[in-house]
């Protein structure tokens, strides 16, 4: 184990947004990298908007994309007390003071501040007050220095400065005397002894701020790094107008994790002009130094490639295990019928998505067919009964039901019937499947097996008498 520590700290006030499962993701493959210890703690200061909803969606989410942490899951809500003796050790220390202007008076200098062209930030009216009005609610502020500057090297961005005097005076213990989400990061990061903070681009303004109070409370300073935002197509902050935001949202679609994790991962780094990587390969060569600077741009076309290409390659057990699943959503019944991962090899080349592969699969265990009308009005007709009648004489005659038995006895018919398979195979499809849209009729047969084809065979056959 190495020294370095890192978190994931996720509000929960909604789902597993997809900019923050990346800065999961890139925390975690950091950690594994360096051998390093992986935080997750739960930001639930927010008491109002804060759910046990939101709180198991995030830790589904992180258990489905295979991020495992190390320790954790913490919840500020459970310490509170650590927070206010830290609000109070700045209080003595003059490092904050209270301030009881009222919010109608923060609005009025606000508007004053702007109108005089400046920032709106706090004047420090109560900065320096040492009177404590009873039974006057107050809030508490951070005593920020006005004079110098604040630098960090970031580890993605390079070299940031902030001037002191355009910081403000942070509150960060409100009128109920919950603490504010500025303050209890840096009492969190510091007491976990976080070396590292891996967070999203927005976060780059309050960096300075928590630097100051890092030091002002005694404790030392972490490394920063900032990871770009995501955008959308139309470069504009990804938003559910472009396509789904939430990580289980994808599941739900029919995605696969890895999938999911390798798509991720490819928004805003990379490793030459490699695009497939499984986790391992991601542990293996995951830096900081190869996460770009820009906004990463989510294209749905691209991680719905990468989905193909993981249902494509993929074990056909587990992913049949996975199919059931799906199956069962759409009210369909795996008992009785053919073996899934047999199931599952047939559709995996067409299949782009669990959810496709389900709707694929479904003929297979219909108990009862549903037939597309107008594939029966062209395949079914009453000429076509010497084809079905044929196939079934041929089929029933098959010692072998496997691809070459089948091969042979379609070979047969052809034969006796003169016709090509290009006439036969869409008759003996409508047969089977109901439609027109099947994996190879040959793949159908030996999958479904001999007396579950003939008895659908029959069933048409006698549709069509």
């Amino acid at each position: 184990m190495s020294d370095l520590r890192v978190r994931f700290a996720p509000s929960p006030t909604g789902y597993l947004h997809i900019g923050g499962a990346r800065t999961a993701l890139f925390n975690y493959l950091l950690a594994r990298k360096e051998k390093g210890t992986f935080i997750l703690r739960i930001e639930d200061t927010d008491v109002a908007r804060s759910t046990q909803e939101s709180t198991d969606a995030i830790l589904q989410a992180m258990d489905w994309l295979g991020l495992s942490y190390d320790e954790g899951p913490f919840y500020q809500s459970e310490r509170f007390d650590l927070y206010k003796q830290k609000v109070a050790q700045l209080l003595a220390e003059g490092k904050a003071y209270r301030c009881y202007c009222t919010a109608e008076e923060l609005e009025v200098k606000r508007e004053a501040a702007m109108k005089a062209g400046g920032k709106p930030k706090y004047d420090g009216t109560c900065r320096n007050r040492s009177d404590q009005p009873e039974g006057t609610p107050f809030v508490v502020r951070f005593k920020a220095p006005h004079e110098g500057e604040t630098t960090f090297a970031d580890r993605i961005k390079g070299p940031i400065t902030f001037q002191n005097a355009e910081l403000d005076d942070l509150i960060i213990q409100r009128t109920d005397g919950t603490p504010t989400y500025n303050f209890v990061v840096v009492v969190d990061d510091a007491e976990m002894g976080l070396t590292i903070v891996v967070r999203g681009d927005d976060h780059i303004n309050n960096t300075p701020r928590q630097i100051l109070m890092y030091q002002a409370l005694g404790y030392p300073v972490p490394e920063f790094a900032h990871v770009p935002m995501i955008l959308g197509s139309d470069k504009s902050r990804l938003s559910k107008r472009h396509g789904a935001t939430s990580v289980m949202v994808y599941r739900e679609m029919g995605y696969l994790p890895e999938a999911m994790v390798n798509y991720l991962v490819r928004l805003g780094w990379s490793f030459g002009d490699e695009e497939i990587f499984s986790m391992d390969d991601l542990i293996e060569k995951f830096r900081l130094e190869n996460v770009g600077k820009a906004a990463g741009v989510f294209n749905p076309e691209k991680l719905l490639w990468l989905n193909s290409h993981y249902i494509k390659t993929g074990d056909p057990a587990r992913l049949g295990e996975l199919l059931v699943e799906y199956l069962e959503k759409i009210g369909v019944s795996v008992a009785g019928g053919p073996d899934v991962p047999s199931v599952v090899k047939t559709l995996q080349e067409r299949a782009k998505t669990m959810v496709e592969m389900a709707e694929g699969a479904a003929f297979y265990y219909k108990k009862e067919l549903e037939f597309d009308e107008k594939a029966v009005a062209k395949f079914l007709t009453a000429d076509r009964k010497p084809v079905i009648e044929a196939v079934i004489e041929q089929l029933e005659k098959s010692e072998s039901f496997d691809h070459d038995g089948i091969e042979k006895a379609f070979g047969a018919v052809m034969a006796q019937t003169g016709l090509k398979l290009g006439k036969i195979g869409p008759v003996v499809r409508v047969a089977l499947v109901g439609g027109t849209v099947s994996p190879s009729i040959f793949e159908v047969l030996e999958v479904l097996g001999q007396e579950k084809s003939l008895r659908r065979l029959q069933a048409a056959l006698n549709m069509l008498n």
